[in-house]
């Protein structure tokens, strides 16, 4: 995602800084921004840093806290729906339109080793016996995931498209920087749809291009949503605990 401001201004900083702490997890979706910190961080008055919040709330990073301020955008199920379906319909009409070119030797060489990379996550989580890749290993494999589909999206020279795809990716990922360390299995699974989207785009059959990057999406939202689906129920019974036993307090007191 690319903001509107030029020159390398205050308000520049502010927003690539709030936007980077927001994709890395840092501030975290449903929680507050803090002004104050960041002006000192980035050694600033508040002015600019509020200009740069307001840009990242209209393009529905942040959103106004009823209590005052601004918090990180909270993804309800029908957000993240609606995000996928965005994507699904833009990255798959890119891909179709990429595959019907002839793929240049240099880009499928980049596609192919961000291909390969997931498939040595795999191995080095197999390897090491662990069950699931870490924070590293995550950081790692979020890079080649969205390399790869980054890559494939600019192949199609259509950079509002470009633009679209991107803020829409980095919205789903408000919720994602949840989600746990892939497991093997999911790591071959992703590998098998790359390799697929790649070999149907190197041989220029766009129609099988589009269905696996289709399903290939679908497959990611179902993914979403059922993270989604168990961290509701997470909130609600830590709020049914929290109600009980501040009752119990009550009751003791009376």
């Amino acid at each position: 995602m690319r903001s509107h401001f030029r020159g390398g201004s205050i308000r520049e900083k502010a927003y690539i800084h709030i936007q980077q702490r927001i994709a890395n997890g840092t501030l975290v979706a449903g929680g507050g921004v803090p002004e104050l910190l960041l002006s000192k961080e980035l050694k600033s008055s508040r002015a600019p840093i509020r200009e740069a919040m307001h840009q990242l709330a209209a393009e529905g990073l942040l959103e106004q806290n009823p209590t005052g301020g601004m918090v990180v955008t909270q993804l309800k199920r029908e957000d993240i729906i609606e995000l996928y379906e965005l994507r699904e319909a833009l990255e798959v009409y890119a891909v179709g339109k990429v595959a019907r070119a002839a793929l240049r030797p240099s880009d499928k060489l980049r596609l192919q080793r961000l291909v390969d990379e997931v498939a040595g996550l795999r191995r080095e989580l197999e390897r090491t016996n662990r069950n699931a890749l870490n924070s590293r290993g995550m950081a790692r494999f979020i890079a080649c995931d969205l390399g790869f589909h980054a890559l494939l999206i600019s192949m199609a020279s259509n950079s509002r498209l470009q633009k679209i795809v991107s803020d829409t990716r980095l919205l789903i990922r408000v919720f994602g920087i949840r989600r746990e360390g892939h497991d093997a299995a999911a790591l071959k699974s992703i590998q098998r749809y790359h390799q697929q989207i790649l070999d149907a785009v190197a041989r220029q059959q766009p129609e099988t291009a589009m269905a696996v990057l289709a399903e290939h999406i679908r497959a990611s939202r179902r993914e979403r949503l059922d993270e989604y689906d168990r961290w509701k129920r997470e909130m609600s019974l830590r709020d049914s605990v929290r109600v009980a036993f501040n009752r119990r307090g009550m009751a003791q007191q009376a």
